[in-house]
C-alpha cells in the first residue's frame, strides 16, 4: 500500500503515523509454507526427583509429538544455577538458551507445589531472556502448558505458566493438561497408563503441532507491530535530521 493510500485511510485519525500504517495482509495470513523440516519442540519439566512425574509426562509428550512428526528435545534442569547466581555463559544456561533459540514451540510441565509451579520450573523460565543479541528468543513461538498433581486436580500451575507465556510473547494454545494423582497414572516401566488423562495429554500435543504448522512462515508478519514500526521510523528520521544539520 502506498503512502498516499495510507494517508487517505487515516486522514481522520491524527494519532496514527500514516507512514507506519499497514492494512491487514490477508494473503500473508493465509499463505501455507512448506519448509520440509519437522517442527522443533523443546520440552521443559519442573522437578528433579528421581521419579519425577512432570519429567515422565514430558517424556510421554515427546513420544506423542515424535509420532505426530515433530523433532523433540528435552532440557534436564539439573545443575542449572539460580537466576543471577551465575553468569549467562554458564554451560547449563547456554544449553537452555541454545535450545530455546533452536525451537519453534515448547511444552512446559510443572508439578504443583504449595499451590504454584515449582521454583525449578520458574528458574528455567527466568533464565530465558526477553531479548538476546537483538533477538527475542520466545516471541512468536507456540506454547503448551501441563501440570501434574500429587492429589486432586488443580490448575494453579498451568494458569501461572499461561501468564508467563503471554508475558514472553508466546502463542499459548487453548488446550492444557492437569494430571491428578499422577503417581497412579504410570506403570512399573514409567509409561503412562491408558486413561482420560493420557487422552488429554495427546490432545494437547496434537493441538500444539497444529498451531505450530499453522503459524509457520507467518510469525514475522504476526509480530510486526505498528508501535515498533513507528519507533523505528522515528529513530530513522532522527538520524536523517542529525545528518542534515
Amino acid at each position: 500500500m502506498s503512502k498516499i493510500d495510507s494517508a487517505d485511510l487515516v486522514s481522520d485519525m491524527p494519532n496514527v503515523d500514516a507512514e507506519c500504517f499497514q492494512a491487514i495482509d490477508l494473503d500473508a495470513l493465509s499463505e501455507r509454507v512448506a519448509t520440509g523440516s519437522k517442527p522443533k519442540i523443546l520440552l521443559l519439566y519442573g522437578s528433579l526427583r528421581e521419579r519425577s512425574f512432570s519429567r515422565l509426562v514430558t517424556e510421554e509428550a515427546a513420544r506423542i509429538l515424535t509420532t505426530l512428526g515433530a523433532e523433540c528435545r528435552t532440557f534436564n534442569p539439573s545443575g542449572l544455577p539460580l537466576p543471577d547466581d551465575a553468569e549467562a555463559d554458564h554451560p547449563k544456561v547456554d544449553e537452555l538458551r541454545s535450545l530455546v533459540l533452536w525451537s519453534e514451540a515448547m511444552v512446559w510441565c510443572s508439578p504443583e507445589r504449595h499451590g504454584a509451579m515449582t521454583g525449578i520450573m520458574k528458574c528455567q523460565i527466568d533464565w530465558i531472556p526477553l531479548a538476546l543479541q537483538a533477538v527475542r528468543p520466545t516471541q512468536g513461538k507456540v506454547l503448551a502448558v501441563m501440570q501434574v498433581c500429587g492429589g486432586s486436580q488443580s490448575f494453579n500451575a498451568v494458569n501461572q505458566m499461561r501468564i508467563l507465556g503471554r508475558w514472553m510473547r508466546m502463542y499459548t494454545i487453548p488446550n492444557q493438561s492437569s494430571v491428578a494423582k499422577a503417581w497412579l497414572e504410570f506403570d512399573d516401566n514409567d509409561r503412562m497408563k491408558a486413561s482420560s488423562y493420557y487422552d488429554r495429554v495427546f490432545d494437547v500435543c496434537e493441538e500444539l503441532l497444529k498451531f505450530t504448522h499453522l503459524l509457520r512462515g507467518k510469525v514475522g508478519y504476526l509480530t510486526d507491530r505498528y508501535s515498533e514500526r513507528k519507533e523505528s521510523a522515528e529513530q530513522f528520521r532522527n538520524r536523517i535530521d542529525q545528518r542534515s544539520m
